[in-house]
């Protein structure tokens, strides 16, 4: 089977002690199905870097995504492979996400797509919640889901939350020309780096 020809993923976060944990199955049938894809996030890192494995041994690379600066309110994370050679790169939209969370995301020699949080509304009662007192500290209640688009419009890939405690994310994908390495790059970020 090939990465690239994937059409449904799915990404289930696990929270361990010390550890955010990331596997990426691909669709079968409506349920996840081969692991393509397994990462451990360091809770409390500075600077973050997320290598990307092909699976849960951890002996072969699939690719990692670095962030540009320590303290970073849009300047943008790299995605490359195995080898260092650039795949794209991702940002968060810091004034635009203010109000509603808007990420851009570009891969050389194809473009960039903008995803934003598709109920605007819950995106503004989102931002409330982390201002309550004491509640704000509980994980979200709510479903939120992320569509990305071309600059005109075209359906490029979706990020849709599926459980209400834990966080399972359904991925379809529209554009087959968008590479499926940068689609669960920016997936896991949305669910990493989604309340910095």
């Amino acid at each position: 089977m090939s990465l690239q020809n994937v059409q449904v993923l799915h990404v289930h976060q696990k929270v361990t002690f010390m550890t955010n944990r990331y596997e990426v199955f691909v669709d079968n049938a409506g349920e996840p199905g081969e692991l393509v894809g397994f990462a451990e996030q360091k809770k409390f890192k500075i600077k973050e870097r997320i290598t990307v494995y092909t699976d849960s041994s951890k002996s072969q690379v699939l690719f990692e995504f670095n962030a540009r600066k320590a303290l970073d309110l849009g300047s943008g994370y790299d995605v490359t492979d195995a080898n260092g050679q650039s795949i794209g790169s991702f940002r968060k939209d810091f004034a635009k996400s203010l109000l509603r969370s808007t990420w851009h995301l570009e891969q050389p020699g194809w473009g960039q797509t903008t995803g934003a949080e598709r109920n605007k509304w819950f995106a503004g009662f989102r931002r409330l919640w982390q201002w309550i007192p004491i509640v704000g500290e509980a994980p979200f209640p709510m479903r939120y889901h992320f569509d990305f688009t071309t600059e005109n419009g075209t359906p490029v890939f979706s990020v849709d939350k599926k459980t209400w405690v834990r966080d399972h994310y359904l991925v379809p994908i529209q554009d087959p020309g968008v590479d499926r390495r940068l689609v669960i790059a920016q997936a896991v970020a949305l669910d990493a780096l989604q309340s910095r």
